[in-house]
């Protein structure tokens, strides 16, 4: 790639951002009310992509071989007693992948 390529190419990274970043002030002014629609997809949304996360997380998971997803399932009942017992959101989720790596690579070989 040429230097003229690399900085157009760095501009619309930046362009983009940018935009992304700028469109919801643009579309829904302060001075406006949020439509009803998207206020119940900010509620609504969360949940449903943690669930889709933990589907993503559990879907390969072969119980008729190896250990049956055994380190898959230890890493999320400790992330998620983890979450209800602190309601710390980060720390659960770094506790959780710390142990499950761990789990992968030094107890389940």
């Amino acid at each position: 790639m040429t230097l003229t390529e690399q900085i157009i190419t760095i501009a619309m990274g930046v362009l983009g951002v940018h935009l992304c970043r700028l469109l919801p002030f643009w579309i829904f002014p302060a001075n406006r009310p949020i439509p009803e629609y998207i206020r119940y997809l900010g509620k609504v949304l969360p949940a449903a992509m943690f669930g889709m996360l933990v589907i993503y997380c559990y879907k390969n998971i072969d119980i008729f071989s190896g250990y049956r997803g055994l380190p898959d399932f230890i890493a999320g009942i400790v992330t998620l007693t983890l979450h209800f017992w602190k309601k710390n959101m980060f720390l659960s989720i770094a506790v959780g992948t710390g142990l499950y790596m761990f789990l992968v690579q030094a107890v389940f070989v």
